[in-house]
């Protein structure tokens, strides 16, 4: 099994950096193989990319606004649009930035394209202001890094087992 984690978000707007600082904790770990960490910052495009590789899952860790206690961690199982289903004007309002950057767009057109993963996960925070401004985090969504981190690991070691382990007296 093959397991793409992509940590997005803007560095240079607070709280929104929380997914971009996750995937840096998770790139710095052993993982188990066939996981594979990349932040894609803001850029929807650069997920995309990645996604069209051919994974059989997706952790997307970002940064959310759904009205939860600042800091909170959640598990959202993402319901992806069908642009089929859409009439053109919807298609064209949602898929105009030519950026995508948004997650949400980001699997819409991964779906379309057939290229998105059966299994897709989001792992959020809740953030305080979507509409600050500044390169640290605050305080509760910096310390909800290490509970995503948990997290991330515990899922996809659920799904492709924990890092291989060296034996040391036979190394």
């Amino acid at each position: 099994m093959r397991v793409l984690v992509a940590g997005v978000g803007n560095v240079l707007r607070a709280d929104d950096g929380f997914g971009v600082e996750v995937a840096r904790r998770l790139e710095a770990m052993e993982l188990p193989p066939g996981v594979r960490v990349v932040e894609t910052g803001i850029a929807g495009i650069a997920l995309l990319t990645e996604i069209q590789q051919g994974w059989d899952a997706l952790v997307v860790v970002d940064a959310v606004d759904h009205q939860r206690p600042h800091g909170s961690v959640l598990l959202i199982e993402p319901e992806v649009v069908d642009v089929h289903e859409l009439t053109w004007a919807q298609r064209s309002d949602l898929l105009a930035d030519m950026h995508l950057a948004t997650p949400d767009r980001v699997l819409m057109l991964a779906k379309a394209l057939e290229v998105l993963p059966p299994k897709v996960l989001m792992v959020g925070c809740q953030i305080e202001d979507p509409d600050a401004v500044g390169e640290q985090m605050t305080p509760p969504v910096a310390a909800a890094v290490d509970t995503a981190v948990q997290e991330v690991l515990r899922y996809v070691t659920r799904l492709v087992g924990p890092p291989d382990s060296v034996d040391v007296a036979t190394a």
